[in-house]
C-alpha cells in the first residue's frame, strides 16, 4: 500500500500580500507556509503509515525553494517527495495544476490498494477543485470533506461532513481523498526526523520529465492552458481590535447599548 499526498506552498495570509502590476500575487516576495488542509491530508497518511507500514509519498508543484516545504514534510515522518517545478507550468490554473498533478502522480504510480490525499482546498485561492480534479483525470473513484477514515482491506469507509449533518461512504482503492482540518490534528517534526530527511530521497519532475504524458501538452498547461486567470489580487482589510465587556447581567447590557448607540447602530 502507498499513500500519496498532494500539497501545496501557500502565501502566509496572515501577512502583507504582495501584488505584482498585472494582478496576481508575487509569491517571490511573500512569506509562504504549507496550506493547512494538506496538512491534515499529511497526517492521515501517515496514521496509515503507523498503522499499516505503508510508505507516503508527497508531491508539490512549485518553484524550487518549495523544497524547503517538502523537506519539513520529509521531517515529519513522508518517505518520498516529489517537486513538481517548470518555467512550462508556471501561471496554471486548476484545471492547468490537476493536469500536471495527475501526469506527476501518474508517474509515480497508483496501485490497485493506493490512496491518493488532498488537502479540501487552498487558503490563497479557496476552490476546492484541485483534488476532484485530480481524481476525474486519474480515472479514480473520489470522496470529499473526509472526516474520518478506516481502512478495511480494500474497502475504506469515510464520515463524509455536510453541511447539515454527514454521511458514511465505503469506497475501494484505489481512490482519492481530500481532508478536512476536523479529520485529525497534524503532527510536528521530530528531531530524529528533521536529522534524516536530507537523507530521504527527494526527486524533481521538470517538463522534460512528464511531456510524454497525455496530459501534458502545450494547449492544457501553464498560463496558455488556463480557461481562466486571476482579476485582481488584494489584502483584505485589517480587522479593528475587539472589545471585551465585563460586568454581570442588566450592567454589561447596558454597556452594550450605550456603545451601540454611540455607533449609531441602534
Amino acid at each position: 500500500m502507498k499513500c500519496i499526498v498532494c500539497v501545496k506552498q501557500v502565501p502566509d495570509t496572515s501577512g502583507v500580500v504582495a501584488v505584482k502590476e498585472d494582478g496576481t500575487m508575487d509569491r517571490a516576495s511573500m512569506a509562504t507556509i504549507t496550506n493547512p488542509d494538506d496538512m491534515n491530508a499529511l497526517e492521515a497518511a501517515l496514521q496509515l503509515k503507523d498503522a499499516t507500514g505503508c510508505k507516503v509519498v508527497v508531491i508539490t508543484m512549485g518553484p524550487p525553494p518549495a523544497e524547503g516545504m517538502l523537506r519539513e514534510l520529509l521531517a515529519m515522518g513522508a518517505d518520498e517527495a516529489v517537486l513538481v517545478s517548470g518555467r512550462e507550468f508556471g501561471g496554471s490554473d486548476t484545471y492547468a495544476t490537476s493536469q500536471i498533478l495527475a501526469a506527476a502522480v501518474k508517474k509515480v504510480g497508483v496501485e490497485d490498494d493506493d490512496i491518493v490525499f488532498c488537502g479540501r482546498q487552498a487558503i490563497d485561492g479557496d476552490t476546492a477543485q484541485v483534488g476532484p480534479q485530480i481524481a476525474e483525470k486519474l480515472h479514480l473513484p473520489q470522496v470529499t470533506y473526509v472526516a474520518d477514515i478506516k481502512v478495511e482491506g480494500k474497502d475504506v469507509v469515510v464520515k463524509r461532513m455536510l453541511e447539515d449533518g454527514y454521511m458514511m461512504i465505503k469506497v475501494q482503492t484505489p481512490c482519492l481523498l481530500t481532508c478536512i482540518k476536523e479529520l485529525n490534528q497534524p503532527r510536528y517534526m521530530s528531531v530524529g526526523g528533521i536529522m534524516e530527511c536530507y537523507q530521504k530521497p527527494l526527486a524533481v519532475f521538470d517538463y522534460e520529465a512528464l511531456k510524454n504524458d497525455p496530459l501534458i501538452d502545450v494547449d492544457t498547461i501553464g498560463l496558455k492552458g488556463s480557461p481562466t486567470n486571476v482579476y485582481k489580487s488584494f489584502s483584505p482589510p485589517v480587522k479593528g481590535a475587539g472589545m471585551m465587556l465585563e460586568g454581570e447581567g442588566k450592567e454589561t447590557v447596558d454597556q452594550l447599548v450605550s456603545l451601540l448607540d454611540a455607533k449609531h447602530l441602534i
